[in-house]
């Protein structure tokens, strides 16, 4: 079918034709087609069967089926509480029936006697240990026996009462639980670390083919270990209640080496298979830390009572788990879960590793490469194996591997490895991951399995995994389905140009059931914008529902369409469009409560991509060249000031392609605060911190054009300088999001940190002028007070700080005569300070102890908050003098000594310039008449007035005091009148 083309004419358009041949096709077959085309197998874990335990009591910790009457399964949960008397924590072994319902587990009740007692010397003495012995570690069973083992049971013999070893014991259940028997080859005379003392049989344990139990003791011999067989028959024959100690007719077990073994834990794992091609199984046990610690794996003929064996299979790792059988021979794995590669940083890491050996012949065991090895660090790939048989039919068995700390959350894991002519599959077919987080103890999901066995009977095997951290055990079962179903996804066209926008946008619902996401890679994250919608639904995503049958193709086409560009900034990576297709999850189950899955084969997502049409040519690759050029306002900034800052920037693209979501990026020391843009208010700017480094991005175009040329300025404050560094450093650096060239180099700006202080000297008289002497001052030779010397005068000197660097120490110089020509001019009375200044003389002050009123003035300190200042009062007292004028002449000048920083200041504040601090002396004439007797003064008042007397007759007879004579006659008036008129 061709693909129809939608808005031929509109490039911001895409159209995808989704291609399914057999889409879905299970549904068709399980409702109208009896046969399947192709089988394959997979795990249910949609539908597990899950059983629980009592909590805390690590139910999951040994896993088995139990096939003898009905399906069923014994779970080990080794800290279970039983009702054995005085008791703690003994264990137990669960008995879980098979059914849909999953039916409640119920213990088996192995043991139900509590801690055992003998006689010695009539008294009795405690002689087994049941607390703690974890009953239930390891379980196994076979047809309707049931092998159950605690390897922490101690013991101690009649002759070593006062001690107890940890020989271990295990228990079976016989005759679908009509009859118990003990079994503990380890508990015998010969106690301590030198004989079995320490064996903890049952640590490990298997069954052969016909019924012979093989128990792994690492503790033996100074932890040499050992391997233990016997028939259950002859067990059986064995027991009798009450007795410690039994023969067990064909017992055979390894034997105590030389010393270089000690320490080896031989019987840590064991297990069953035919190697040397006699018909008859062998046993194979690991020996985790033999070789130096490498590790190695004996293979004991049982022929030879276990004295042959083999040390060349050697791995790095301590302590690992066997596995058998996966090919038509009988193969063997090893699990070293501990073992130690380096990482892309060359550093050790835990990561695990299965090998894997083909067996080419009788004692024939090849190595087959590659090794499988773990993805997940901690997660202890390889602690557990088991075969699983052939799933997928293809004549080769497959196997189950897990890793108990591995996935997220160390939730735990189990890989499934399918098997081939050359060993197993490099990856698993499918991955179970636990559903429980890890709490304070791990959910161990994966500690133990067991598969191979087909429990629900219908006709596929089984695997059940033990979580012993959240005290589960999970049954998966397998189901078959159709895998012949392909999907193909077409996008169309492939460059999208935004510029063209030709295409109306119709509202519309939908309502898909198969998923297709638009933009779906790398728009994951939480409130990212989706840059591609559905024409019809303006949705990012749709689901539609098909029915597909058998050879039926449907094809279905969408219309998409790009977003405005102002809505999303990400223009350089592709859109992708992801199909995803899976089984309807309300498809009827099958006569077994078993619903199919797609294969794992099966690819259900396809992704396809489209890209955004750039102005970068024919190839829409831009490569930008990015510049940067950065000066400043100031070179140097100041400790104690804001120190304001403004660097202009100027940015340019010298490439031949745009530069995409170009952003300026500056790191900001800690010393300083970002305030604002100076020059154009349209550059956005945004700040921010990451991993404890604040910077500042301002958005420089998307994209910033090739040719483009950006001069622009920010404002900064460094208010907290410190003395630690002697610089100060912002980078700055163009960043985009091209693949190609993509950030300019790094411009770091520098600011020197400099220490720097002004200092002002200032000086004032008090009076600013000084009469003398004083009024009615008297000359006295008995002084008592200071007016007794003479007028008072006061300096008073302000040193003020204006920073803005502080000043630790300051030096204050005052000069001021104290005599003239031979006589005394000023008498030193005292210092009046304010602040933390101490003040000395070369002169004695007041040295006449002189009574001092305290009422001069005192200065004021003032200055900068951010420095010391220093101020000086100088009260002086004129003595006697007979000089008529002279001005009081004072001199200070200061020196900064110290400043509290480690960087030294380039120039110490200095009082080069003198400060004079004048205070006129003006004489007083003495009032002499104030000295003339009183008789000469009462007789110039009297001569005075008879020189008055005297004045005033002379004056009398002269006729100063007559009045003017009127004039005469009538004619005479009229002579004067012309002259009087003239005249006026």
């Amino acid at each position: 079918m061709g693909l129809e083309r939608f808005c031929a004419k509109t490039p911001g358009m895409v159209t995808l034709a989704l291609h399914a041949r057999s889409l879905l096709c299970i549904i068709g077959l399980l409702s109208s087609v009896s046969q399947p085309v192709c089988e394959a197998f997979n795990l249910d874990v949609e539908n597990p069967a899950v059983y629980s335990g009592p909590h805390g009591s690590y139910f999951g910790y040994a896993v088995d089926f139990y096939l003898a009457e009905s399906a069923s399964v014994v779970i080990g949960a080794p800290k279970a509480n039983t009702r054995q008397v005085d008791v703690t924590e003994g264990g137990s072994v669960f008995y879980c029936p098979w059914s849909l319902s999953q039916s409640d587990c119920h213990s088996i009740e192995f043991d139900a006697e509590g801690d055992r007692n003998a006689l010695l010397n009539d008294t009795k003495h405690q002689v087994d240990f049941k607390s703690h012995q974890w009953f239930g570690a390891t379980v196994r069973s076979h047809g309707d026996t049931i092998l159950a083992c605690a390897p922490l049971y101690s013991w101690r013999t009649e002759k070593d009462i006062p001690r107890s070893d940890a020989t271990g014991t295990c228990y079976l259940s016989v005759h679908n639980f009509t009859k118990f028997v003990e079994y503990a080859p380890c508990r015998t005379e010969i106690s301590d670390a030198v004989g079995q003392g320490y064996c903890q049989g049952g640590f490990s344990a298997d069954f052969t083919t016909d019924g012979k139990v093989v128990l792994g003791g690492p503790g033996s011999y100074f932890w040499q270990g050992q391997v233990i067989s016997a028939a259950k028959e002859n067990i059986i024959k064995a027991y009798y209640p009450g007795y410690f100690m039994q023969s067990v007719d064909g017992q055979m077990q390894t034997k105590q080496v030389k010393a270089e073994h000690d320490d080896s834990y031989q019987g840590y794992s064991v297990a069953v298979g035919e190697f040397s091609g006699d018909q008859v199984e062998d046993f194979v046990a690991g020996v985790p830390k033999g070789l130096m610690l490498y590790g190695s794996v004996r293979k004991l003929n049982h022929h030879s009572h276990f004295g042959f064996h083999c040390d060349a299979l050697r791995f790095r790792a301590l302590g690992f788990k066997l596995g058998t059988d996966i090919g038509k021979m009988v193969d063997l794995l090893v699990g070293a879960p501990m073992f130690m590669m380096r990482g892309s940083g060359g550093r050790l890491e835990e990561m695990g590793r299965v090998y894997v050996y083909l067996q080419q012949g009788p004692l024939n065991l090849e190595l087959s490469e590659p090794h499988l090895t773990g993805t997940q660090v901690f997660g202890r790939f390889g602690s557990t194996i088991a075969p699983l048989g052939d799933l997928n039919q293809d004549g080769f068995n497959d196997v189950a591997i897990s890793a108990p700390f591995g996935g997220d959350d160390h939730q735990g894991l189990v890989y499934i490895f399918n098997g081939y002519s050359g060993g197993l599959r490099e990856k698993p077919s499918q991955v179970i991951a636990g559903q429980w987080a890890a709490g304070t103890i791990p959910a161990s999901f994966g500690f133990s399995l067991r598969g191979a066995q087909d429990l629900d009977m219908n006709g596929y095997p089984d695997l059940i995994v033990g979580a012993f951290g959240v005290d589960k055990a999970i049954l998966y079962r397998y189901v078959i389905l159709t895998f012949n179903t392909s999907a193909s996804l077409t996008v169309s066209p492939g460059m999208i140009n935004p510029e063209e926008k030709n295409c109306m946008i119709v509202n519309g619902n939908t309502n898909f059931q198969v998923e297709v996401l638009l933009d779906s890679r790398d728009h994951k994250k939480k409130g990212a914008v989706k840059r591609a919608l559905f024409l019809d639904s303006q949705q990012p995503s749709l689901h539609k529902s098909v029915r597909v049958r058998h050879g039926e193709r449907v094809c279905d086409h969408k219309k998409i369409y790009l977003r405005d560009e102002k809505d999303f900034k990400d223009k350089l990576s592709p859109i992708y469009v992801a199909f995803n297709y899976s089984l309807d999850p309300k498809a009827a189950a099958d006569s077994h409560g078993l619903r199919p899955i797609l294969n794992y084969q099966t690819t259900n997502v396809i992704e396809q991509k489209a890209q955004i049409l750039l102005d970068c040519g024919e190839d829409n690759i831009c490569v930008p060249d990015l510049k940067l050029a950065v000066v400043g306002d100031r070179k140097e900034v100041y400790l104690g000031d804001d120190n304001s800052l403004t660097l202009t920037f100027n940015a340019r693209n010298e490439g031949e392609g745009g530069a995409y979501e170009a952003e300026l990026y500056v790191v900001l020391p800690p010393e300083a605060d970002y305030i604002g843009i100076a020059r154009n208010n349209e550059l956005t700017c945004s700040y921010d911190t990451e991993n404890q480094t604040r910077y500042l991005s301002c958005e420089l175009g998307n994209p910033m054009k090739s040719g483009t040329s950006l001069m622009e300025g920010l404002r900064f404050t460094v208010p907290r300088v410190k003395d630690t560094h002697k610089t100060i450093q912002f980078d700055l650096q163009i960043r985009s999001k091209n693949e190609n060239n993509s950030h300019s180099e790094i411009v770091s700006y520098k600011l020197e940190v400099v220490v720097q202080a002004e200092v002002i000297l200032q000086g004032v008289s008090r009076p600013d002028k000084v009469f003398f002497p004083p009024a009615n001052w008297q000359v006295t030779k008995n002084y008592g007070t200071e007016q007794d010397i003479g007028p008072g005068v006061e300096h008073i000197y302000e040193l003020v700080n204006n920073g803005p660097s502080r000043i630790s120490h300051t030096l204050l110089t005052l000069h001021c005569p104290l005599n003239v020509q031979s006589n005394h001019l000023l008498y030193p009375v005292e210092f009046s300070t304010v602040g933390p200044i101490n003040c000395t003389s070369d002169h004695k002050i007041n040295s006449l102890s002189l009574k001092v009123s305290h009422t001069c003035t005192t200065a004021h300190l003032s200055g900068s908050n951010k420095a010391k200042s220093d101020s000086e009062d100088l009260p002086l007292i004129l003595s006697q003098i007979a000089y008529k004028q002279y001005v009081l002449e004072c001199l200070a000048r200061y020196s900064v000594e110290k400043m509290p920083y480690a960087i030294l200041p380039k120039h110490y504040p200095s009082g080069h310039k003198k400060v004079f601090v004048l205070t006129p002396v003006v004489w007083n004439k003495p009032d002499i008449e104030n000295s003339v007797p009183l008789w000469i003064i009462i007789l110039a008042v009297l001569v005075g007035l008879l020189l008055l007397a005297l004045l005033i007759y002379i004056l009398y007879k002269f006729g100063f005091f007559k009045r003017s004579v009127p004039y005469g006659t009538a004619m005479e008036k009229a002579q004067l009148k012309p002259q009087a008129a003239s005249e006026a």
